[in-house]
């Protein structure tokens, strides 16, 4: 490697599987060096749309500290399996914490420190930037690079504790669906500049925010959905709010399951209650409505995992095991294919063409089989070299 140009170097390196470039930083200070050099992340970004997006998976339980997982999708060429090849990450010095959403590789952590409640950590050099304390209330967090200013943001919108919301007889967490609206004052859009200091008020907003399990970022906005069924999207570089036109299903009186990225473009899930399938419909060319196309629709499934575990349940209604709340959609795979978790902890990889769904192998030697498995697929934001 040290006769070869530079830029040589940096092309065979930037084709490598995350995992593979990971472990690379193990062969001496040398590449250790160079692997961490930024021109070549931001290489590695721009051929990921090429392959199989990477992910990471964050090991929640009580029996050990917080874990997190670079993960790639690996097919066997003998039985043609498809599994999990998974890496352990060096974690920061936190008692615990939570992945909130990625960018470019870096992500952004919800910790519990003395000293500070949000970071956001880079797993390739393990150095992590503490950000400052917030004076107003935790809620729904978004993360993702300006490519204006060329800086990375943080927002939050945030809810006032002092309104209680119930909702079938238990306490509703902010930023999920209340049994009716609060007013508008309750609801307020702060924003931090990685660079900067200081938290910035960017005023009152009227909706509230579905809470999502990933980050929803397309040409530079961050997408939300709206508790009134609306797509909201956040501009990063003119900090302002803007609606998105909505799939045609909405006509229907269906709502939005979740908001997901399929190469590079927008997504919506919804529920087909009279077919009992999920359907994910597309935007194809982004903010033009009549770009939505119904794209996929997913019937009903059940894991083996699941199977084992739901033995001694009395339906064996596969219904039962596929509730929408239960399915999240990850990531459209170059195959074709969609990857899919289920409750948290089995992986699906599902063929559209075929109609068929294959599980997905993890390593559970090294990942505990007992415990929650939380799937963020790395969002990518161009960043201009």
């Amino acid at each position: 490697m040290d006769r070869l140009p530079q830029e040589v170097a940096l092309e065979i390196l930037s084709r490598l599987p995350l995992l593979s470039l990971v472990q690379s930083k193990s062969v001496c200070r040398a590449w250790r060096t160079f692997i961490q050099d930024q021109l070549l992340l931001k290489k590695h970004f721009k051929h990921m749309v090429e392959n199989d997006p990477s992910f990471i998976l964050q090991i929640m339980g009580h029996c050990i500290q917080n874990q997190l997982y670079f993960g790639d999708l690996s097919s066997d060429p003998n039985n043609e399996n498809v599994m999990v090849i998974a890496k352990k990450l060096t974690i920061p010095p936190l008692l615990s914490f939570h992945l909130v959403s990625s960018c470019n590789g870096l992500l952004l952590l919800s910790a519990t420190h003395p000293s500070f409640e949000l970071c956001i950590y880079n797993p390739f050099t393990r150095d992590y930037v503490e950000l400052p304390k917030r004076s107003h209330h935790a809620g729904v967090l978004g993360f993702g690079f300006d490519p204006t200013t060329k800086k990375y943001k943080v927002v939050e919108i945030s809810y006032k504790r002092t309104t209680h919301l119930y909702f079938r007889r238990r306490v509703v967490r902010f930023g999920m669906r209340p049994a009716s609206q609060t007013a508008a004052s309750s609801v307020e859009v702060h924003i931090l500049t990685i660079s900067s200091n200081t938290w910035r008020n960017l005023g009152s907003f009227p909706f509230r925010f579905v809470w999502q399990k990933s980050q929803v970022l397309v040409n530079g906005k961050l997408h939300w959905r709206a508790t009134t069924n609306l797509i909201m999207s956040f501009d990063l570089a003119t900090e302002q709010f803007k609606e998105v036109p909505r799939p045609n299903f909405i006509a229907s009186n269906r709502r939005i399951h979740e908001l997901v990225v399929l190469r590079g473009c927008l997504s919506a899930v919804s529920f087909d209650d009279d077919n009992e399938e999920l359907e994910i419909w597309v935007m194809k060319e982004y903010d033009v409505k009549e770009s939505w196309v119904k794209q996929f629709s997913i019937g009903a499934y059940v894991p083996k995992m699941l199977q084992a575990n739901y033995q001694c349940h009395s339906s064996n209604d596969p219904r039962f095991h596929s509730r929408k709340e239960w399915i999240q959609v990850l990531c459209l795979l170059k195959s074709g294919g969609l990857l899919l978790q289920y409750r948290n902890k089995a992986l699906v990889v599902y063929d559209p063409h075929c109609r068929t769904f294959q599980d997905v192998e993890v390593p559970y030697e090294e990942i505990p089989r007992c415990l929650t498995t939380v799937v963020h697929v790395a969002s990518l934001n161009w960043i201009d070299t």
